[in-house]
Parts: structure tokens; sequence; C-alpha cells
């Protein structure tokens, strides 16, 4: 009985976060086409910071128990869960076109946060920092710092006036615009968290390990905001939506989701961190930049491509 009631509000969780990420792709984009602003400022902030709302609870909520893995996979998962699954899916649906100033301003930045970040990690593996702590408060401050720079950019691209839309009409005025955009990004919490929880309680129902669980339900599911955004977005063709979210989305989960709590809470432990999990985040990001940068388009080859390593980095995790 347990079993069919975690399967059933399962399936309503998913419905309801599909719907709901629906609307929210029409609304924010409505936003955008009513402001003069570019969709891509829109996702890359409000789209991005909203979804990231589960990941920065969990993370706040791990450390602060001290359990720091916890908090590290939530972001190193999730950062390429984000590019590699759901990117990759979001190719494989519809091509994603890439427009000049995401290739030279966006993606670079991307690159350069993640590069950061790893190598904030690398420098306590390797002996070059303290060891005691695979991060601590000082790296804490660094991503915070270009988190920043990062809000810096984005805020003088809105104040220059760069990537004004083309005057087509929005589907929503700009207070029902705003309305839907908080209605449905809450739905699409809590949904998520629907979907997550009853996922957790069918996995231990029917035995599977903490690890499997951690590794798909807790990162993925988290993700599926993210996912489901991205995806009909990519069907709708509204590109720089679906590729501003991730951008935002993993910027913010770097700087924010675990610079905030790092500066907070302080250094941390891991017993389970390995090079392969950074390597893993680092791929993703330069695959993104490289084949963005290649023809201006995400293809669905190359979308086949990012999945395919996706199952190879998860195929490893779960079997070692």
């Amino acid at each position: 009985m347990a079993v069919i009631k975690s399967v059933l509000l399962l399936i309503v969780g998913f419905i309801i976060l599909v719907k709901a990420s629906d609307v929210f792709v029409d609304a924010v984009s409505s936003i955008a086409t009513n402001l003069k602003m570019s969709k891509m400022m829109i996702a890359l902030t409000v789209a991005a910071f909203g979804t990231c709302a589960p990941e920065l609870a969990i993370s706040f909520q791990s450390m602060g128990s001290g359990m720091g893995d916890i908090a590290l996979a939530n972001v190193l998962g999730s950062n390429v869960v984000n590019i590699l699954l759901i990117v990759g899916l979001a190719a494989c649906v519809a091509p994603i076109k890439v427009k000049n100033h995401v290739i030279k301003k966006e993606l670079p930045i991307l690159l350069v946060v993640t590069s950061m970040f790893c190598l904030c990690i690398i420098s306590h593996k390797f002996g070059i920092s303290n060891q005691q702590y695979v991060l601590d408060r000082q790296d804490g401050f660094m991503l915070l710092c270009f988190f920043g720079m990062f809000m810096f950019y984005i805020l003088s691209v809105v104040q220059a006036k760069q990537g004004i839309l083309e005057y087509d009409k929005p589907k929503y005025g700009i207070v029902k615009s705003i309305i839907y955009s908080i209605i449905c990004c809450v739905v699409i919490l809590l949904s998520s968290d629907l979907v997550v929880d009853n996922a957790v309680s069918l996995a231990e129902l029917i035995g599977v390990s903490t690890k499997i669980i951690t590794m798909t339900v807790v990162v993925i599911g988290t993700s599926l905001p993210e996912m489901t955004m991205t995806v009909i977005a990519a069907k709708k063709g509204e590109f720089d939506f679906a590729l501003g979210n991730i951008i935002g989305t993993n910027i913010f989960n770097i700087g924010v989701v675990l610079g905030l709590p790092l500066v907070i809470y302080g250094g941390f432990n891991s017993t389970s961190f390995n090079m392969v999990d950074v390597t893993a985040v680092f791929i993703a990001a330069v695959s993104l930049f490289l084949f963005a940068r290649n023809d201006k388009k995400l293809s669905s080859l190359e979308g086949a491509l990012m999945m395919s390593i996706f199952v190879m980095y998860y195929a490893y995790v779960l079997l070692t």
C-alpha cells in the first residue's frame, strides 16, 4: 500500500512539475518581452536562482549538520547533470541555437567559474593548500567573489540595454507575467520536493542502497525543475532561456549554493571525493563551450555525445 501511494504521488508531482514549468517559461519570456530585455538575462537570474532553491536548502542543511560530503556531491552532481544530461537531452529534442554573445561572454564566464572551483579542490587535494579540508572558508569567499563579478556583468548588460528583443507580442501582460512567474516558481519547488520525497520513500521501500538514492534521487531529483524548463524551452524555440537557465544555475550553484555555506560554516572534509568527480565537472563545462563555439549550435549528435559522457560518469560513480 505504501509503495502504491509513493508511486501515485510521484506521478502527480511530475505532472504538476511539467505543467508549471511550461507556464513559467511563457511567463518569464513575457517579462523579457514587456521590459524589452534579453531573455538570456531573465534566464540567467530569475529562472536560474529560483530553481536553485532546493540545492541551496540541501547545502545549508548538510553543512550545518557536519555532512560536507552531501553539499559537495550536491553541487558537483547538479552541475554535471545540468550540462551533460539536461542540455544534452534538450539538444536531442531540438537542436539549440547559440548566439554570439553567449559564446563570447556567458559561456566563458561559466568556464572560468568552474575552473576556479576545480582548482580550489585540487589545491587542497595535492597539498598546495590546507590538506585538512576539501574546501575552506577562503575558498567560499573566492567563489562568492566570482559570483559577484558575474552579477556585476549581468547588471552592466541590463543597464547598457544590450540584447534588445524583437517587438513580438508578449503572451501575458507585465503584472500577470510576474504573478505567474512567482506562483509557478513556488509550485515548481513544491512539486520537485514532492517528487524527491516520494522517490526516496519508494527507493527505501524497495530496498535500494543509500548511495544510489543520493546520486540519483537527490541530485537528479533537485535538477528536475531545470530539466523540465530547459527541455520545454528548447521545444518552444526559446534557446536563450534554455541555455541561460543552465548557465545561471551552474554559476549560482558554485558561487552561492556552495560558497555561502562555506563562508558561514567554514571548511569541511570529504571521505568520498576523488579527482574523477572534479574532472567530470570540468569536462561538462568545456564540452558545452566547445560544442557551442564549433558551429553556434548544439546539435542532436552533440547532445547524444554529452548524454553518453554522463552515462559513463554515472556508471563509474554507481559501480565504485
